[in-house]
């Protein structure tokens, strides 16, 4: 099995100890930090606020998160080349409470993972291709990649990194993180 890459995301936690109407500050989260000893299912995605990540692929893990910790998950994250600034929006617009965003800004564990594309075609940059996986200890158990990854893909395949696919997969195939 693939080990995940190591990397430091910078993430935006509240601290009500901060002044002002954004008590907000800055906080370095690793890898390490986020999936040593632990069970997580990351979602990625292409990017916030568009179409097929807005109305269907986060909302899903969203309602289906209590399942997915059912069925042995500890956390589930959500990462797209986005900063943490717009990740948080994103959630706030979409009412995401239960899924944690992960902001990969310069999209170093999306090309670490081979998983950056050229999305210029549509004004966006490099982006993350649409994926999940299952990580236990770091260690990356199965991933659900769309098919037909290339740069500046003319459409966006949403088939196989649901979230039914995802419970399909953890109702036969868990491995213990403990």
């Amino acid at each position: 099995m693939k080990m995940i890459p190591e990397v430091t995301f910078q993430t935006r936690v509240r601290d009500e100890s901060m002044p002002g109407d954004n008590p907000f500050r800055w906080q370095e989260v690793t890898t390490k930090d986020i999936f040593a000893h632990k069970s997580i299912v990351v979602v990625a995605l292409p990017g916030a606020f568009t179409p097929t990540c807005s109305s269907t692929h986060l909302p899903g893990y969203e309602t289906h998160y209590e399942a997915l910790k059912d069925a042995g998950v500890d956390e589930v994250y959500c990462l797209s080349v986005n900063d943490a600034f717009t990740m948080f929006q994103w959630s706030k617009r979409l009412g995401v409470e239960k899924v944690k965003m992960l902001p990969d800004g310069n999209g170093d564990f999306t090309r670490l993972m081979g998983m950056l594309v050229k999305k210029e075609n549509l004004g966006f940059g490099y982006r993350s291709w649409r994926y999940s996986m299952h990580v236990v200890e770091g260690e990356i158990q199965q991933v659900f990649a769309e098919s037909g990854k290339e740069d500046n893909c003319p459409h966006d395949p949403f088939e196989v990194s649901g979230v039914e696919n995802m419970l399909d997969y953890l109702a036969n195939a868990v491995p213990s993180s403990t």
